[in-house]
């Protein structure tokens, strides 16, 4: 169980990785500030991080806990893949509510979704613009 475990770990960052890497991949869109193609291509790769991460968690919490409950009793919160799931999306997309607070090493994995969810919309705008000066 434990290298099953190990591994689904290894693919979720792996499947993060590929859809950041798609993320970047240089292709050309048509000329536009504003390129549907490019906004549908940050939406299923934020969608694809979110699921990633939501499912690293999942698979961290068969080792340690992973997340606790914000408020001043800091108790467990459900295993379930939905409140992972609710976790990653919250922490990609606001930086948390302090609803659920990461514990462990997921603090880590949490630091990571939170920069790339400010980062991702970012690359968007740079890569849009850019893309707009080139075709002119």
């Amino acid at each position: 169980m434990k290298i099953l475990v190990n591994f689904l770990m290894i693919a979720a960052i792996i499947f993060i990785l590929v859809n950041l890497v798609y993320f970047f991949s240089n292709k050309t869109y048509r000329k536009s500030y504003f390129s549907t193609a490019l906004f549908l291509k940050l939406f299923f790769v934020s969608v694809g991080v979110v699921i990633g991460f939501a499912f690293l968690y999942y698979m961290m919490s068969f080792k340690s806990l992973v997340i606790v409950e914000g408020n001043d009793s800091m108790a467990p919160v459900d295993p379930s893949f939905s409140n992972f799931l609710y976790f990653s999306g919250v922490t990609m997309l606001s930086v948390g509510y302090g609803d659920y607070v990461p514990v462990g090493p997921s603090r880590f994995f949490s630091l990571i979704e939170s920069s790339l969810g400010v980062l991702l919309p970012t690359a968007y705008f740079m890569k849009a613009l850019d893309s707009s000066k080139d075709e002119e």
